[in-house]
């Protein structure tokens, strides 16, 4: 899927700054994405991994910031799907009605709702309504719903993260057969190195605020992948182990928030 070599997003965000904050949460982050390719970010809790994706969304005007498709056209002239950490559903609509009210007359038209509700395995669910669904069943519509604009990129903020493992395991499953069946460019967010493995093509791992990328990494493992597998725990062992020093920061980071004395061997137990 990560044939191609050509940039088709460049991103560069000078910074990002809230509101009375000291410091920026992001500063200096540059990257470029190939078409189709699905990228994981990897980075300590407080980084700035929501707040990038909601500045490739377009729901932040107020960063310093600069995101092109390579044809020019910017996030608000693009199809962009986004997925959440929380399904999102509208509980007054049908599971239908919860992935047509993204879509125009003629994708509806189409069926391309019922479509893909079907490729997720919830054909029989379409008149149901989100409270009658599990969790899991749940993050399906959400999925179904990110994938019916046809996105040019397609953001995931931890989707999966209050699943339990066998659930989340089906789920990223899923996502990875919709995504070979419908290509698009995929920035998924995850704390999960083992997530990040199983599923991306590249991983980009961020430091703590102001964030900013400090390693980027190609997965070359053949696809599929199984997140216990011996050969994600392999190409993890051997990442953790060469960039020993780099990722030690991103510990560091991560002890300090709960007042824990800094410690790079546990990188390994801090990103899963």
């Amino acid at each position: 899927m990560n044939g191609a070599v050509l940039s088709d997003l460049s991103i560069r965000v000078a910074e990002k700054r809230y509101p009375g904050a000291v410091e920026p949460a992001i500063a200096g982050l540059a990257f470029d994405l190939p078409a189709r390719q699905f990228c994981c970010i990897v980075g300590p809790s407080g980084c700035g991994k929501t707040s990038l994706l909601n500045i490739l969304a377009g729901l932040d005007r107020a960063a310093r910031a600069e995101v092109r498709f390579a044809d020019g056209s910017t996030p608000a002239a693009t199809p962009i799907g986004y997925m959440f950490q929380t399904p999102r559903l509208l509980p007054w609509r049908t599971v239908r009605d919860n992935v047509r009210v993204v879509l125009d007359a003629a994708a509806v038209a189409a069926g391309r709702a019922e479509r893909l509700l079907d490729e997720m395995g919830l054909g029989a669910c379409l008149d149901i309504y989100p409270g009658q669904l599990s969790g899991g069943m749940q993050r399906r519509v959400a999925l179904a719903r990110a994938f019916a604009i046809e996105p040019r990129l397609l953001l995931l903020d931890e989707p999966f993260v209050s699943l339990d493992q066998p659930v989340a395991e089906h789920l990223r499953g899923m996502l990875l057969d919709l995504w070979q069946r419908h290509p698009t460019t995929v920035l998924f967010v995850t704390h999960d190195l083992r997530e990040a493995i199983q599923l991306g093509d590249r991983i980009l791992f961020l430091s703590r605020a102001p964030s900013r990328v400090i390693l980027d990494v190609t997965v070359d493992l053949p696809r599929p992948r199984h997140a216990e597998g011996s050969e994600v725990d392999d190409f993890r062992r051997s990442l953790l182990a060469r960039h020993r020093e780099l990722l030690a920061g991103v510990a560091e980071s991560v002890a300090g928030e709960v007042g824990a004395t800094p410690d790079p061997s546990s990188m390994e137990s801090q990103l899963c």
